[in-house]
């Protein structure tokens, strides 16, 4: 029995191309027949076949490796905290401290008052006052606060704090002459500059 082609041909046309020839449109746009990717679903697990996508389970966190961080970060916190703790502590001293000062100084005022009167010449109640006045002074002396006089030295603006300039026979300019208040420090820190009067 002869072939179908060979009927085709014998009839003067051309031979059928068995393979599928794309669209002339198509072709002439530059696109290209894609094979269909043919899945083999046996091969794929029951489970994950059926599951919808958004059931699929994410990637187990790295939970070594958040251990490391959340232990560096405490570390962190631990070594600020040891840092912030003295520059907190000298904060409060020194809050206290200019709190406690002016009392300090009424409180010396009202002992030169006293000592004043003639009255009472041996002076019992300021004697009592003047001790309160010394363990005030000592325990601020025991956080490292301590009065400071600076009578003969050269003014300094960050230390002192000039009232006055009086012409002194003898003084060099800028020196320190006289002392209307006493001045504070906390270490290197004035926590209240000394009022003076300064030679012209």
């Amino acid at each position: 029995m002869p072939d179908e082609n060979d009927v085709t041909q014998a009839a003067g046309e051309e031979p059928v191309a068995e393979a599928h020839v794309p669209d002339e449109a198509a072709a002439a746009a530059g696109f290209e027949p894609v094979e269909a990717e043919i899945v083999d679903t046996e091969a794929l697990p029951a489970e994950a076949a059926d599951a919808p996508v958004e059931d699929v389970v994410p990637e187990e966190p790295d939970w070594h490796d958040r251990y490391l961080r959340a232990a560096a970060e405490l570390d962190n916190v631990r070594k600020r905290a040891r840092r912030d703790a003295p520059l907190a502590e000298q904060r409060g001293t020194t809050r206290l401290a200019r709190e406690l000062l002016p009392a300090l100084d009424n409180l010396d005022r009202a002992i030169a008052a006293a000592e004043a009167e003639e009255a009472d010449t041996e002076h019992h109640l300021t004697k009592g006052i003047r001790l309160v006045q010394k363990e005030l002074v000592a325990a601020l002396a025991r956080v490292g606060i301590e009065p400071f006089d600076p009578s003969g030295q050269l003014f300094d603006p960050h230390r002192h704090e000039a009232l006055a300039q009086q012409p002194r026979e003898g003084v060099a300019s800028g020196t320190i002459v006289e002392v209307y208040q006493q001045g504070y420090r906390l270490g290197e820190d004035v926590l209240r500059p000394a009022k003076v009067v300064v030679a012209a």
